[in-house]
């Protein structure tokens, strides 16, 4: 911290910054509440519940100033002498247990259950930024934590808040009612005032190294909040309160509620129209923080899919019967004879058009072509059709490969096959009908990986590589080979591709194979040091080891003996050299009663250190730490010397000694460790110009998040914002139990990501999928846009 003002100081200027942060919003925070209140009013209701919404906006109208009032006060009250002189103080935070039990009255019991319903939900939005600020304000006052009733936890204005609701008289009924709104809006609200209140620290130079991801802020000024509260009599100016109240001085002269309108919309708190609800930004990012991204994304392609078999089923009523998802032993609809002939000629028909293409290396068919000779196809395919479903069918499968075959980012001379796949697609789709209706039909996800894959960023200029586009080809020959399989054998060549790019990014992609072997190297190292660090703490459980001796042979000497190994094998020399460096260290460490057993250690000791410090260099350690930790050792050795260590038994130094140098055979399985940040001891050390090992970054992620993280697939694009830049990455690699992760650039440089590190990313925005949507989603929207123009070509 390099700053000129007391630390003390600094903090309480934060702290008034925050409560300057919620008085500014206060005023948008009302009349968001009021516009809500409008609109459920609005909303068809049964007589008792229009009766309890009027009520509540009739009593929002009466009692808006003085809730707000309320807050006003209690937050100067808080900042000015603390949680106890406004009252949130008097009850303990939610979780906190009480000393005795006593009868509680039950408006007491229902007070904590909703301020902290409200707690929670600030906390879920805001966690990442209030943890960031915790850590500034609790360095700045000498803590390690913040007291429970710092006015700037969640807790506290969650109390002040539902108070100032009470005292303006609306009841607890009416809070329930608004419930969704208030708690977005007031963790909005707190969140941005955390936001600012970092960022005026980290000017301050406060923890710089504290990160704080790009937050893009939306405004939260309410469309109707710039006037203020100006109904008719009313000589109050939100403006000027919100001025007052930022500069903490003298309360603003508040008037009667006379000048507030009823629920009628001439007149009262703002004037015309319902809020606008929050911009885009801010939807996403409430998303991204509260909702599992998979299931977002899995919800997002159902709805698609439900909203196509919805327009059909308009115009083809027994399209919409016929595309429920049926069990896979249900057999679905038989091709007619004449659509099934007319399937196999124009398959064939289709090969012998590419052929030059494809098999003499000619420059590739043009999309404008492509489209043409499908567009032929489709029309005789038609004509052939039995019955207004297959019609139907004929057109939809032509329409999505329409829109996948005009994808910029599909290389051309990937374009191709993907053409060859329509037929075998148009097959499964007329035969089995759940194509349509669920986004897990193997053909659609074949075509969702292979384009994930292939549609890199410079595809054009660089192409996809040779190995990737021959594995194409074969897939798709392999489907055209096998007509009367339906999803199984999309099912089957699906398999073959994951398998296929997990060896191919290993073996034989150029760029990646080198980042992939030494993102190999580093999980083999991580999880020998934990495996070794595991064994070691079994082996010493009941020897009497100076702690200095064992925590550096926790901490230090397991990753020692884990990068030895990873360079020379287990049973190599110097492998086998660093074990016996730490057979004399715990020696050595010994309490020494003898004249002849001290001048043995120090005999042995140049040669130890000497051990010692290049075991610590070959693990990437500097100077000056493999200076402390030598120093500490030495006082270790010291406390031998003097007799003051435990003495180990010759025996038990005899079978430590054994159980050392066959260490290995006592680790335990790789499959149960998990390589956690807690666990890592230094990925540091793994930095190089071929690979960049991120330790730092991102927000604390959700379960949901990490769980992301442990889906996302290889082959897939993203693009990672890093370094002040952004730039697009291909996952390459997954370690064991993915908890390990690769990207590469399009330029050959390699980043690796542990889970953790990686889902904080996630949940920072920080990197995000290349694609929004998967190609053949895409391609849905495409046709349902073109279906909603012109719905009459499904049966022309």
């Amino acid at each position: 911290m390099a700053t000129s003002a007391s630390p003390d100081s600094i903090a309480g200027q934060a702290r008034r910054l925050y409560t300057e942060e919620l008085v500014k919003g206060l005023t948008g925070l009302v009349q968001s509440v009021i516009d809500g209140a409008r609109a459920l009013l609005d909303k068809p209701s049964e007589h008792m519940v229009f009766q309890r919404r009027r009520d509540l906006v009739q009593g929002l109208m009466q009692g808006a100033q003085g809730w707000h009032r309320g807050m006003v006060v209690g937050l100067r009250k808080v900042l000015q002498h603390g949680v106890s002189a406004s009252g949130p103080g008097d009850l303990p935070p939610p979780g906190s247990g009480r000393d005795a039990l006593t009868l509680v009255p039950d408006d007491t019991i229902e007070l904590e259950i909703v301020t902290s319903r409200l707690a929670l939900a600030v906390m879920d939005r805001a966690s990442w930024e209030f943890a960031d600020l915790r850590s500034r304000v609790a360095h700045l006052e000498g803590r390690t934590e913040l007291d429970p009733h710092d006015m700037l936890r969640a807790h506290v204005l969650s109390r002040i808040t539902f108070d100032a609701w009470r005292a303006a008289g609306l009841n607890l009924e009416g809070w329930r009612e608004m419930q969704p709104i208030l708690h977005d809006e007031i963790a909005v609200l707190v969140e941005e005032a955390y936001h600012e209140t970092n960022r005026w620290l980290m000017e301050q130079k406060v923890l710089p190294e504290v990160d704080l991801r790009p937050f893009i802020r939306r405004s939260r000024t309410h469309p109707n909040a710039h006037m203020g509260w100006s109904g008719p009599g009313s000589s109050f100016a939100g403006d000027g309160a919100s001025s007052a109240a930022m500069g903490l001085g003298a309360p603003s002269e508040y008037p009667s509620s006379a000048g507030f309108a009823g629920p009628g919309r001439g007149g009262g708190w703002a004037g015309g129209g319902h809020s606008g609800g929050r911009g885009n930004v801010g939807e996403e990012t409430r998303m991204m923080t509260r909702a599992a991204p998979l299931a977002r994304s899995r919800e997002h392609a159902e709805a698609v899919l439900g909203r196509l078999n919805r327009l059909i089923g308009r115009h083809v009523p027994q399209f919409g019967s016929s595309t429920r998802s049926q069990p896979l032993q249900q057999p679905g609809p038989a091709l007619s004879a004449g659509l099934a002939r007319a399937i196999d000629s124009a398959e064939q028909g289709i090969r012998q058009r590419l052929a030059p293409t494809t098999q003499r290396g000619e420059p590739p068919v043009t999309t404008p072509v492509l489209l043409e000779e499908l567009h032929q196809r489709k029309q005789v395919l038609k004509k052939a059709a039995a019955s207004p479903e297959e019609r139907a069918t004929i057109e939809i499968v032509a329409l999505l490969f329409q829109s996948i075959l005009t994808e910029d980012r599909i290389p051309a001379a990937v374009r191709v096959w993907f053409a060859r796949l329509q037929m075998p697609v148009l097959r499964v789709a007329v035969t089995e009908p759940d194509f349509f209706a669920t986004i897990d039909h193997p053909a659609r996800r074949l075509i969702d990986r292979m384009g994930a894959c292939v549609m890199g960023f410079d595809s054009a200029a660089s192409g996809v590589g040779a190995a990737l586009e021959k594995e194409i080809k074969r897939i798709v020959q392999v489907v055209e080979a096998y007509p009367d399989t339906g999803r199984r054998v999309f099912q089957t060549v699906l398999i073959e591709f994951e398998k296929f790019l997990e060896h191919y990014f290993k073996n034989e992609n150029e760029i990646t194979k080198r980042g992939v072997s030494l993102a190999q190297q580093v999980e083999q190292r991580e999880t020998l040091a934990i495996q070794y660090t595991i064994e070691l703490r079994r082996m010493l459980n009941e020897v009497p080891v100076q702690e200095g001796v064992r925590q550096f042979l926790f901490h230090v000497w397991a990753d020692v003996l884990a990068t030895t190994a990873v360079r020379y094998s287990a049973q190599g020399e110097q492998t086998r050299a660093m074990k016996r460096a730490a057979a004399d260290l715990i020696w050595s460490a010994s309490a020494k009663v003898t004249r002849e057993e001290r001048a043995e250690v120090i005999r042995r000791l140049p040669l130890l250190l000497k051990s010692l410090r290049e075991g610590m260099l070959s693990a990437g350690m500097d100077s000056a730490k493999q200076d402390e930790h030598i120093q500490q050792l030495n006082n270790s050795l010291a406390a031998a010397f003097t007799a003051k260590a435990a003495v180990i038994p010759d025996e038990r130094l005899r079978e430590l000694m054994e159980q050392l140098e066959t260490l290995e055979e006592l680790l335990p399985d790789a499959a149960d460790v998990e390589i956690d940040e807690s666990m890592v001891l230094d990925l540091s050390g793994h930095q190089s110009s071929e690979l960049e090992v991120v330790l730092e970054g991102g927000s604390m992620p959700t379960p949901a998040m990490v769980a992301w993280a442990r889906e996302l697939q290889v082959g897939s694009w993203y693009m990672l914002d890093r370094g002040g830049h952004t730039e697009p990455v291909q996952l390459t690699w997954h370690g064991l139990r993915k908890q390990l992760s690769l990207f590469v650039t399009p330029q050959g440089r390699c980043v690796l990501f542990q889970q953790h590190r990686l889902a904080s990313y996630l949940q920072a925005g920080l990197i995000v999928p290349a694609q929004d949507e998967a190609l053949t989603v895409r391609a849905t929207r495409s046709a349902l846009a073109k279906l909603d123009v012109d719905a009459s070509r499904l049966l022309s």
